[in-house]
This record gives C-alpha cells, structure tokens and sequence, in this order.
C-alpha cells in the first residue's frame, strides 16, 4: 500500500511538477481537474470553457448541468482542442492554501517524448498517469526511464479512470504491482501510487468513497507535502556557481566603501571610487559565505570571496537558489560560462566524456557526427567519437547499437573542443547536464546526462 508521511519541509512554497503518460490516459483532465476543484480557474475562463464544451455534447439537455470538458483548460494551442490531443507542454499556475504550484502538461504521443523530457528536467515530482483499462505500456515504461535517468526526486503514479472497471481493487492492486516490478528494475525508488478518476474527482483534490480499500492520501495531499528539490538537494551539494555576467562599472564605488552618516545618508569621497569586478549568477547548489576559499573552473585559479551583492545590499553568506553577485580577492580571468566552486570540492577536468543521450530529432545520431555541446551558458564544439548502446524498454537492459534514432535512450562517448567543468549527473543534477545542438540549424538534437567524466 502507498503511502506518504508528511515532512516537516512542506510549507507554502513553489512546487514544480509536470505529467506525463501514454496517449489519451487523460492528462490534461485530470490537470483541468486539479484547477477546477481548487478554484484556480477565472469566472470568464470557466464561462468559456462551459460553451465550448455545451457544443461538443457536455453537459445535461438544455445544458442544465455544469459538466465541462476539463481537458480545455490545458490545451491552448487551437490545433489541440480540435484534435483533442495535447501537442506541446503547457505550464499553468495554481495556489491552494499550503503551496504554490508551477504545473507542466506534456503530451503523450511518441512523436512529443522530447517535450516531457523539457517538462520534467525542472520537475520536483512528475505524475505519470496510467489509464485502469490498459495498464502499464511501453510509453509508460519510456517515461518512467526518461524519469530515472532526469533524477526526478518524486515520481508518482495516478491510475486513472478507476471508474471505468468498476473502482475495482485487484485490477488497481495488479497494476500498483507491476509498476513497482518496473521501477525496481531500473532503480526507481518505491513510487506513490493512487487509484483516481480525473473525469469525475476521485481521490484527485478529495478522498473518494468509491475507494474505500484505499487509505493513502488524495492526489493533491501528496503534492502539497512532497519537499521541493531546491530544500532537498541544493543545500547538501558543494557550491556550484555559474557565472553569466561579469560585471565591472567604471567609476563606481566598491560597496563596501560605502559609508553613512548619522541618519543614515550615504556619503562618499570621491577619492574612495575605484573600478571594481563582480562576477553575477544563480547558485545552482550549496552556498557560499564572504572569507570562503573558492576556485574557478576549469582554470583551476583560486580565490577568496571577499564580497557578496544582492540587489544593492551586501550579504554575509548565500544560498541555491539565490541570484547574487560575488567579488574575490584575487584579479582572475573569468568569462561567461566559467563555474566558481567551493576548493576542494571538484574533480580534474576533462575533454572527454561518456554520457546517456535521450535523443529528440529525427536526425540520426551516428559515430563522427560534429555537433555543439551547450553546458550552462557555454557552448563548445564537440564530435561524436561513437555511439556504444541503446537502452532495451523491454528489459531495461543496454544493446549494441551503432545509431541512435528518435525517442532512443542510448550511451555515446563524446570529445569536446575544449574542458568543459562538467560533473557525473549523478552526483550533481545541474552541473551533470547538457544539450547537444545541431551545428546547422541551432535544433536541440538530445538532452545529455554524464555518466562518466574521463582525463585524457
């Protein structure tokens, strides 16, 4: 049985997370039903959506009975709601009383994996809906590795359309069975899973007495008690930094020789301006405090921290995911791209790499192939060197393989033009990460994740 136990981390924060599953299990319902029943839709929207969904036969005669198609209130692009089908990610945004929500719904068909991928890489937990019908697919099983591979921290499974057997148990609990079979095999950990109806509420905001063999929490229970990655993993990796602007004002007086008079004016002597360099970006993990000892990647210069600047204040010490700007002691040569560390913390730099590519194009990958490597804000030219294997969905199990094609999950060694301060995924989710870029036309070919970072 599921079940989950609520953390002292779960306070009103942002919470990201997306949905992912096979074609017509009903995502974007069970989305507009997550809006609908915690009030997170505007009266006009709703109006709309109810006229919509009176000409396409919701609703009793006369349209006497407020049943909407929910799925409307996801699918935006005109080409979804006349087909029915989602095509593209779409976020929305919604509050309840204990959280705020960033929520991502992917589409499902084969062609669209390339978008869970983008909707999941920045998910805190992604719900994978299955329908009750079918039972766990092969695109169920694409996800939940795509899922294993990305470092979800949360994976949760809604079996949906419960209704649809009758809110049957054994076919609930076989289910349940099966999907914790898969994630053993690829080295998910225990998944939450709850029976729900997205057409008609079931356990998706409330506990439904249609379930009563299920004593877990609601849908909405799990995700408003779930910690988010920021409070989970940032805080307990070493400092990574990556600088994307370097600022240096001329004539500007250094922060620290600002000074104040007694109420607190401040004052300034002309002979105190002095040019001065910061070095801006998001702490991706950790923290960092002034008198710290950091190094510049992939220089391998180090330096002590001697300032930090946040919105024209200076602070004592930051966190991930804290948006700062940091002075050193030391006049080192830092570009755009380049990664500051906590000293000690990181490995030798290297050109070489192998790496998991989920790749997304219908443009085959093949051993030679030149393409870049875009590494936070870096992008490098790189060369295929070969293409070692491609994961089996059938046995969770890698194959020889010598090219990779569409939605393929395979391994390739690759040779960047130049060190790239790179870490295994891992270790460290955002620094282990990458795109590979076609040359050509500036597509995104795969999303790459380091499975080993290799000296020359």
């Amino acid at each position: 049985m599921s079940t989950v136990t609520e953390t002292p981390l779960a306070h009103a924060t942002l919470f990201r997370f997306a949905t992912a599953g096979s074609v017509d299990d009903g995502k974007s319902t069970l989305v507009g039903r997550l809006l609908h029943d915690s009030k997170a839709i505007l009266a006009d929207t709703l109006d709309a959506v109810t006229r919509t969904s009176a000409t396409r036969g919701f609703g009793g005669e006369n349209g006497s009975t407020q049943r909407i198609d929910l799925a409307l209130l996801t699918d935006g692009l005109r080409a979804e709601r006349e087909q029915g089908i989602t095509i593209d990610v779409a976020y929305r945004y919604f509050t309840t009383n204990r959280r705020s929500f960033i929520l991502a719904d992917c589409p499902g068909h084969i062609q669209y994996t390339k978008n869970t991928v983008t909707g999941a890489s920045t998910a805190d937990a992604v719900v994978v809906l299955i329908d009750a019908r079918k039972g766990v697919l092969e695109q169920t099983r694409r996800h939940l590795s795509v899922l294993r591979l990305l470092r979800v921290p949360n994976v949760l499974v809604a079996v949906n359309k419960i209704d649809l057997v009758g809110f049957r148990e054994d076919i609930f609990r076989a289910i349940e069975a099966d999907l914790q079979s898969v994630a053993a095999e690829i080295g998910l950990p225990q998944l939450v899973v709850v029976p729900v109806s997205a057409l008609e509420g079931d356990n998706v905001v409330d506990r439904s007495s249609h379930t009563p063999w299920y004593t877990g929490p609601s849908l909405l229970d799990v995700l408003e008690t779930l910690p988010t990655t920021d409070e989970v993993e940032r805080g307990l990796e070493p400092l990574r930094f990556p600088v994307q602007l370097v600022i240096r004002p001329q004539g500007a007086l250094a922060p620290e020789l600002v000074v104040a008079d007694d109420a607190g004016a401040p004052l300034r002597d002309r002979r105190d301006f002095r040019d001065y360099r910061a070095y801006a970006g998001q702490l991706a993990s950790g923290s960092v405090s002034v008198g710290e000892q950091i190094t510049v990647l992939p220089s391998g210069r180090s330096a002590t921290v001697i300032g930090i600047d946040f919105a024209g204040q200076s602070l004592q010490r930051a966190v991930a995911p804290q948006s700062v700007s940091l002075r050193l002691s030391e006049e080192i040569d830092i570009a755009r791209g380049d990664v500051i560390a906590a000293t000690g913390t990181f490995g030798e730099v290297s050109q070489d790499l192998y790496a998991e590519l989920c790749w997304l194009s219908s443009k085959p990958l093949r051993e030679g192939s030149k393409v870049l490597i875009k590494h936070g804000s870096k992008t490098v030219q790189a060369l295929i060197r070969a293409v070692i294997g491609k994961l089996d969905l059938d046995t969770f199990g890698y194959e020889a393989a010598s090219v990779l094609e569409l939605n393929d999950i395979g391994t390739a060694q690759i040779r960047l033009s130049s060190a790239l301060p790179i870490e295994t995924y891992a270790l460290h989710r955002r620094t282990g990460a990458f795109l590979v870029i076609d040359p050509q036309d500036g597509n995104t070919l795969a999303a790459g994740l380091v499975k080993e970072n290799l000296r020359d």
